[in-house]
């Protein structure tokens, strides 16, 4: 009995070519991502800092990131989307730059001055002049407005009271501040310099000045310094 031949099998797209056909390899699934995600969430972060919400267009957005609209969209949704993300970047990076002055050992009045150094290096960077504090712009403006910001900026705010009462109840405990004082009450008051801090160095307040509000601020906190 003579069995009947298969019919050839269909040649594949390479071989229509006239190329080899690679098996084994991966397929590829669209075109990679031209952009990191971080950086421009960074640049977008900049650009908010400097122009706010209502002032910062998508093509403003657009060609700080080098991201077109729908890549813009897809990354990080609308711009208000966009304008959260970023201001949770930048209460990460902040707490970062401060996390280990809280934490590490030494004198009140130490702590505070490393504290307040650290915030004015924020304050003042930026290529265009003083950028300020971001949690302040955005408390002004968009947490007037948006619920959901505004919850955002007040947690900052009690994060950062909580962090200095801690760093008050400690000096305390160690007998660096009289038994009277109030670690709750000196912690407000220890944020309140941050915010002055941050406004003054947005109108472009020299560092000099501002130096002198800290050191007039301590010493009203903690006793001046014999």
């Amino acid at each position: 009995m003579v069995q009947k031949s298969k019919p050839p099998a269909a040649a594949t797209e390479p071989e229509r070519r006239g190329e080899p056909e690679r098996r084994g390899e991966p397929k590829r699934r669209g075109r990679p991502r031209a952009y990191e995600p971080d950086v421009a969430l960074g640049k977008a972060l900049d650009l908010f800092r400097k122009q706010g919400f209502a002032a910062t267009s998508l093509d403003d957005l657009s060609e700080a990131t080098g991201m077109n609209r729908p890549s813009l969209y897809g990354a990080f949704g609308d711009k208000r989307e966009l304008y959260i993300k970023s201001y949770q970047r930048y209460r990460e990076d902040a707490r970062a730059s401060m996390v280990e002055i809280f934490r590490q050992e030494m004198p009140v009045r130490e702590r505070l001055a490393r504290i307040y150094a650290s915030a004015l290096n924020i304050y003042l960077s930026g290529e265009t002049g003083p950028r300020g504090c971001f949690t302040v712009v955005t408390a002004a403006s968009e947490a007037v407005g948006d619920p959901e910001i505004r919850a955002m900026v007040l947690e900052g705010l009690t994060e950062l009271d909580k962090a200095f009462a801690s760093c008050f109840r400690r000096a305390k405990e160690n007998g660096e501040l009289p038994p009277s004082a109030d670690p709750a009450a000196l912690a407000q008051l220890a944020s309140a310099t941050i915010h002055t801090l941050a406004i003054r160095s947005r109108a472009r307040v020299s560092r000099k000045e501002l130096e002198g509000i800290v050191k007039g601020a301590i010493d009203v906190m903690v006793g001046v310094k014999p």
